[in-house]
């Protein structure tokens, strides 16, 4: 067995598309993945944060601020999901409103 360590993700195949990242503290990320390491430090080119609601930090609002080529820390990154291929849905463990 060979001293080097692997990442639990391959990252690989989402190498120049498009991903998601979400940090530690509730800060949302999407651009292009331009490169990683083993420890998920993580670089992301034309990233744009989603801003968060000021009453409700848990919210995620339809404002954007373009940030650039970024470096995303290993240690806050909590999912990376591909933007390709995903749809947002409704929550359906919310209740309709009057019932």
């Amino acid at each position: 067995m060979s001293g080097r360590k692997e990442t639990v993700l391959d990252l690989a195949r989402f190498v120049d598309k498009g991903v998601s990242v979400k940090l530690s503290g509730g800060r949302q990320v999407t651009g292009t993945l331009k490169g990683y390491d083993q420890l998920l430090n993580l670089v992301l080119d034309e990233a744009v944060e989603s801003l968060r609601d000021q009453d409700d930090p848990l919210k995620i609002t339809e404002q954007t601020r373009f940030l650039g080529l970024i470096v995303c820390r290993g240690t806050a990154v909590m999912l990376v999901a591909p933007t390709d291929g995903t749809d947002e849905i409704p929550n359906p463990f919310l209740q309709a409103e009057g019932a």
